[in-house]
């Protein structure tokens, strides 16, 4: 399809990814709209850096001369993300919000307004591919493996994904900033945004604890013995070794302790002194699994990723439904419920479920 006279709608967040996306469909003939999202209502401690990123995707569609406008989705943030988000954590899980934000706010309130806006396409600055088909749509990895985003992008339905541009998918990131730097993009030279916005630049453990009673406990080893005390589960994930405060433990090995466990039930931490088999996991099983795309194999050798920029992993695949249970060819260190695991075959993202 033609890019002239097509409107694409830019999510725009203020990053040098979704700038340069801007800057290469308008440069391919499309009439761009740049759409900024406000996901969270600052609170008074005011750390989310909302302001600032809107005030840099208004620079940038300045200097591209675009229409740029933004939306306000903090009430369905909250209704379809941030209480999952809570809720895992009081099941002793590890969520991934980015994961629903993308399913739940990006493709899905965001398209709809920007159909309002009038667009054929969405655009964003993910860095994927996706690739059309008559009666298919497929979503691939990134040419910059290191920066391939498909990982977040499992849980988004296939429908959400037949009038979506990834114009960053064939661009490895120094190019994406050379190409900035060139056009005099404010945010060129800006860093990456890292963790999660609504809890910005404050400790974790602060953050949770306005949202979460915390509920201390014992420490203890594989053996059932106590070594320490928690602050509440909720703060700890497996492979985990700062934050524990455990000193010297009279009969225990050298070397530095991990989480290896949650006991709920009991409200006790387990922790393994050094890197055991207790750290590593042969299989897992996970549910709510989402196909992107067209695909009926349901005992299958593939790739595997437990977490973003983790080395593919290989491993076969067993799905039931909407379960599915991976039994790795090497053992895998820390894998965590509440994750993702995301399959891939061949440079395809075929989707993924959450761990349990």
């Amino acid at each position: 399809m033609s890019a002239a006279k097509k409107t694409v709608v830019v999510g725009m967040s203020g990053g040098v990814d979704s700038s340069v996306a801007a800057f290469l469909l308008a440069r391919q003939g499309y009439e761009v709209i740049g759409l900024f999202m406000h996901n969270w209502e600052e609170d008074e401690d005011g750390h989310c850096t909302s302001a600032e990123d809107w005030a840099d995707a208004l620079a940038v569609a300045n200097k591209l001369k675009l229409p740029c406008y933004s939306v306000n989705f903090a009430r369905e943030y909250q209704e379809r993300v941030f209480a999952d988000f809570l809720d895992a954590y009081k099941k002793g899980r590890t969520p991934n919000p980015d994961v629903l934000c993308n399913r739940e706010i990006k493709f899905g309130p965001f398209s709809a307004y920007a159909k309002k806006l009038g667009a054929d396409f969405v655009a964003t600055g993910h860095y994927c591919a996706v690739a059309h088909y008559a009666d298919d749509t497929h979503l691939l990895c990134a040419a910059d493996r290191n920066k391939d985003q498909t990982y977040f992008l499992n849980q988004v339905r296939t429908a959400q994904l037949e009038n979506v541009l990834f114009p960053l998918g064939g661009l490895q990131k120094t190019e994406v900033r050379k190409i900035a730097a060139r056009e005099g993009l404010v945010t060129a030279k800006k860093r990456d945004s890292t963790g999660i916005c609504f809890i910005g630049e404050r400790k974790f453990r602060a953050f949770l604890k306005t949202y979460l009673p915390a509920q201390p406990g014992d420490i203890v080893d594989t053996t059932g013995k106590t070594v320490g005390r928690h602050e509440g589960l909720m703060y700890y994930t497996p492979g985990q070794r700062r934050g524990l405060d455990i000193g010297g433990v009279a009969g225990a090995p050298p070397g530095r302790w991990y989480v290896v466990g949650k006991d709920l039930a009991a409200n006790r931490l387990t922790v393994s002194a050094g890197e055991g088999d207790e750290l590593y996991a042969n299989s897992l099983t996970a549910s709510g699994l989402n196909l992107i795309g067209r695909f009926t194999q349901t005992d299958f050798s593939c790739q595997v990723r437990t977490r973003h920029r983790q080395e593919m992993q290989a491993a076969r695949a067993v799905i039931e439904g909407d379960r599915l249970t991976l039994r790795f060819d090497k053992p895998q260190r820390a894998v965590t419920p509440g994750q993702y695991a995301v399959l891939y075959l061949d440079g395809r993202c075929l989707g993924g479920a959450m761990i349990d």
